[in-house]
């Protein structure tokens, strides 16, 4: 399965809150219209030569070079003209142009009656199918784009966690040159994806690699967001690709977020610096950076104590390990991810803030987009912040963690095609 697959079916919830609101807004104004569909273009394409022995398919006849007199050919009764075909020579109306309309009309109203036996007509192909040809009539709702349309949508995307100001920005895009049109629910996923990419496609990258080594990556973000086991994803593909990693865990006050990280650590095959439970935490980054230079390590990742970005005391700690790390290396670290959970809706915001304030934060790594996440957050943090955006994760998989990809991530959350 691929990952998009995987990660329209998981974002189901966020998708599904989408097509109800959309389905409301629709008919709250809109107007069923119908689809006529043209059946005598695919029932009969390519019908079968015509014999005497099937009425119902035999063309108007021609007239015979030399047709008997027309008083030798006694007239047919009117049950003949459908139940048997003619018999040779110019047919007895008066008007010979009319013959065969009347017998094409019949062909299509009648044959059921003539022939029960015959063939039924072939289903529609794939295309067909598609494009409706040969089904039942449909019917697809459609609203005007009008100023009350635009605040409905503006709100369902604030109650997809997009935020006002995205949200705005967002539905004034969709209105440029649609304003007055109809729209049904396809024709406004599939803007709203496009909008969506197209905000998104500038803080789509992956984190970058550099010559220095080691390279230190300090992994950052609230308790439970998904630090440690994003870093132990991480750090499997990192070495899947040739890269030699070591992970430091710097979460000293937690034993099980020690055993975890060293769990994930065999798993991924990349060793697993620890201290002591209660250690300074900035004193076994400096140690680590010390033993991976020694090492000729081209990756350090070192996972930091989950803490509240409204915690000053933890934030401050958080501020010296930053610092403890720069006199080892001023320019370390290299790469800070936060580690967003998607649950948390627009409290995200806060926290990038935050963040980056304290750590200069240098990319984003967003979890959980499984689980009851709206996911419109994500939107509103590249539209806000600008921050690349390196992976999001669907599940607790090894290959649930994946590269953002902006175009799938919106065709999931909006549910187009």
């Amino acid at each position: 399965m691929s990952f998009f697959s995987k990660l329209k079916n998981r974002m189901f919830k966020s998708s599904s809150r989408i097509d109800e609101g959309l389905e409301a807004i629709l008919e709250d104004g809109g107007e069923a219209e119908a689809v006529d569909e043209v059946v005598e273009l695919t029932v009969e394409a390519d019908p079968a030569p015509a014999t005497e022995a099937d009425p119902v398919r035999d063309p108007a006849p021609k007239p015979e070079p030399e047709p008997a007199p027309k008083a030798e050919l006694p007239p047919a009764p009117p049950a003949a003209r459908v139940d048997k075909p003619e018999p040779a020579g110019k047919l007895p109306s008066e008007n010979p142009a009319e013959a065969p309309v009347e017998k094409t009309v019949k062909k299509f109203t009648e044959r059921p009656i003539e022939k029960p036996t015959a063939k039924p007509a072939e289903k529609p192909g794939v295309f067909g199918r598609l494009l409706g040809r040969g089904a039942a009539e449909k019917t697809v709702v459609r609203r005007v784009l009008d100023d009350a349309m635009l605040e409905s949508l503006e709100e369902l995307l604030i109650t997809a966690d997009m935020g006002v100001d995205t949200a705005l920005r967002v539905t004034a895009n969709m209105a440029e040159g649609r304003y007055g049109r109809k729209l049904g629910s396809d024709d406004i996923k599939r803007l709203l994806a496009d909008e969506i990419a197209r905000i998104m496609e500038p803080v789509a990258r992956p984190m970058p690699l550099y010559a220095k080594r080691p390279q230190v990556v300090l992994v950052v973000g609230v308790n439970g967001s998904g630090k440690t086991t994003t870093i132990g994803k991480l750090a499997s593909q990192f070495r899947a690709a040739g890269k030699s990693v070591v992970i430091a865990a710097g979460d000293t006050f937690r034993a099980a977020a020690v055993e975890q990280l060293q769990v994930w650590g065999e798993r991924a095959g990349v060793p697993v610096l620890t201290a002591p439970e209660g250690s300074d935490p900035a004193s076994l980054a400096f140690d680590a950076m010390t033993k991976a230079e020694a090492d000729g390590a081209d990756l350090l990742m070192i996972d930091t104590a989950g803490r509240l970005q409204n915690r000053d005391d933890l934030m401050q700690e958080l501020a010296k390990i930053v610092r403890v790390i720069r006199k080892k290396d001023p320019t370390a670290p290299h790469n800070t991810l936060l580690v967003l959970d998607a649950t948390t809706g627009q409290n995200a915001l806060r926290q990038v803030e935050i963040f980056q304030q304290v750590a200069d934060v240098s990319g984003l790594v967003m979890t959980k987009l499984d689980g009851t996440a709206r996911g419109g957050v994500l939107v509103a943090l590249a539209d806000k912040f600008g921050l690349p955006i390196h992976a999001i994760g669907v599940g607790e998989q090894i290959d649930d963690l994946q590269p953002f990809d902006p175009d799938d991530f919106a065709r999931a959350l909006t549910g187009a095609a």
